[in-house]
């Protein structure tokens, strides 16, 4: 199983620099990937093509929201950004939820899962031949990008849900989870998503994201990953994947403890069937310290 870092969104008044600067440092600590999130902030490609070009390293986005943008023009967004960081992007993508994409963009979050596959039917077609005939309910698209210097690149679904699962597994390279625990993992994400991957006569990855902090004070630590995930409980598709765990909150769902409770949390996480795990470390300074000490030993 691979180990990523997702690097969260710089703070300062130089975010660049900033950026630069964990990604250098992920890859120097020998990360096998890093990852950036598309929220609020700063616009996560345009970002990596900035701060990630002298790196050799996985960069990826966990995730880019789909419906503010037409599926071509991100794939030229994205095919850009990959010709500038050599070929090493990998492309999450995700819906986002309803009250964001009616509250604040005022799109209809009707019928979702459709949205995304008429999207990716453009996107993909885009991004691996550089051009796309499509007619659909929601897309109708028929044009080309020639993108000098650029490469294909992976695309991964954030996918919950079986019917997204089944399109992850059936058309893109995989899926990106998030607020899912271990259990739900190996009982629900991982045997939906390589059923149809099998069937397509295809291979996915699995990204197994969760909030990880080593400390000696348990409470502490769940305290932190609620307050620094506050909310996200309340949004249907992960409460959806709380409740298959069992789990009250978010923070129920991260992995807290000591070196050996994280250690094993962690592989856990391997035999569960996740390819990936990215940690996303929490708490305090000397935990998110000693977070990354105890993961460098894992790599």
């Amino acid at each position: 199983m691979r180990i990523g870092l997702f690097l969260g969104e710089p703070r300062s008044d130089d975010p660049m620099g900033e950026l630069s600067e964990w990604v250098q440092r992920a890859g120097a600590d020998g990360f096998a990937s890093a990852w950036v999130p598309n929220v609020f902030g700063l616009d996560a490609l345009t970002a990596l093509a900035v701060a990630g070009r002298d790196v050799d390293m996985e960069l990826g986005t966990a995730v880019v929201p789909t419906y503010p943008r037409h599926p071509a023009m991100l794939a030229q967004q994205a095919l850009t950004t990959n010709a500038a960081l050599g070929g090493r992007l990998t492309l999450g993508i995700g819906l986002s939820h309803k009250p964001v994409v009616e509250g604040m963009w005022g799109y209809s979050f009707d019928q979702p899962a459709r949205h995304m596959e008429e999207y990716l039917s453009v996107l993909l077609a885009l991004a691996r031949d550089g051009n796309v005939s499509f007619d659909g309910d929601v897309f109708h698209v028929h044009a080309a990008i020639r993108v000098p210097g650029a490469q294909p690149f992976p695309v991964l679904v954030a996918a919950l849900g079986p019917r997204m699962l089944r399109l992850a597994g059936t058309v893109a390279d995989g899926t990106i989870t998030w607020m899912t625990g271990t259990r739900t993992l190996a009982d629900h994400i991982v045997p939906t998503i390589t059923k149809a991957a099998a069937e397509a006569g295809r291979q996915v990855r699995i990204l197994h994201c969760l909030q990880v902090c080593v400390t000696d004070d348990v409470d502490a630590g769940r305290e932190a990953a609620a307050r620094a995930f506050a909310g996200y409980g309340a949004l249907p598709s992960y409460r959806a994947m709380l409740d298959r765990e069992g789990a009250q909150s978010e923070s129920d769902v991260a992995i807290v403890g000591d070196e050996a409770s994280v250690r094993a949390g962690i592989e856990r996480s391997a035999d569960a069937g996740a390819t990936d795990f990215v940690v996303v470390p929490v708490g305090s300074r000397a935990d998110r310290d000693r977070t990354r000490a105890l993961v460098k030993t894992l790599l």
